[in-house]
């Protein structure tokens, strides 16, 4: 089967897991689909876990998706949800960031990179609006502790289940269920000053 390739209708409708079984049999095709599919989802995890910094995360998206082109020929179907997988190489790959930031003795990165507005967005006003919302959250996730975002993270902007999230954060689900709530209450908190001036009053 090596060297053939997949018609492009089919690749949507190919589970993560069959893509990269494809991918592992030597078909260009079910790589590119499987890049197009998850790169964008890593990126955007990676991203915020660095604070908006946008070009480790495009580093820590790299280098999750080469290790997953190495576990390919080896992948064992139904261990594990292709997406979980990466979504776990990534965490660790940012955890790894941030301790070797700490020894270095370098401080929590900045928001240097104002988020991308989408084309369809409404006109210069509101983008600056909801641009200075996305800081604001962005700030306030920067500012929790690392094992309290990733859930926060995870849960309410990836859309992971409680038990996905044990898996990729290798804890039970009552832990996860307890860092999402504080991290929560914590963003609460840093957001509630803020409410007026990001254009929230009266909501």
């Amino acid at each position: 089967m090596a060297g053939m390739t997949m018609p492009r209708d089919l690749q949507a409708e190919t589970s993560d897991e069959d893509l990269l079984a494809l991918y592992a049999l030597g078909d260009p095709a079910a790589a590119r689909a499987l890049t197009q599919r998850l790169v964008p989802r890593v990126l955007g995890y990676a991203a915020r876990l660095l604070g908006g910094d946008r070009a480790e995360a495009e580093d820590v998206a790299q280098e999750a998706m080469l290790r997953l082109w190495r576990a390919a020929p080896g992948w064992r179907p139904g261990e594990a949800q292709v997406s979980t997988w990466l979504y776990r190489v990534v965490t660790n790959l940012v955890t790894d960031r941030h301790r070797a930031r700490r020894r270095r003795g370098g401080g929590a990165l900045g928001l240097d990179e104002a988020p991308e507005v989408a084309d369809a967005a409404p006109g210069a006003v509101a983008q600056l609006i909801e641009g200075d919302r996305l800081d604001a959250l962005g700030r306030a996730l920067a500012a929790l502790p690392d094992r309290q975002r990733e859930a926060v993270v995870l849960r309410h902007l990836e859309g992971l289940s409680n038990p996905e999230i044990a898996q990729v954060m290798g804890i039970g689900v009552e832990a996860v269920e307890s860092l999402t709530a504080r991290g929560k209450r914590a963003l609460a908190a840093s957001l509630q000053g803020q409410r007026e001036e990001l254009g929230y009053e009266g909501r």
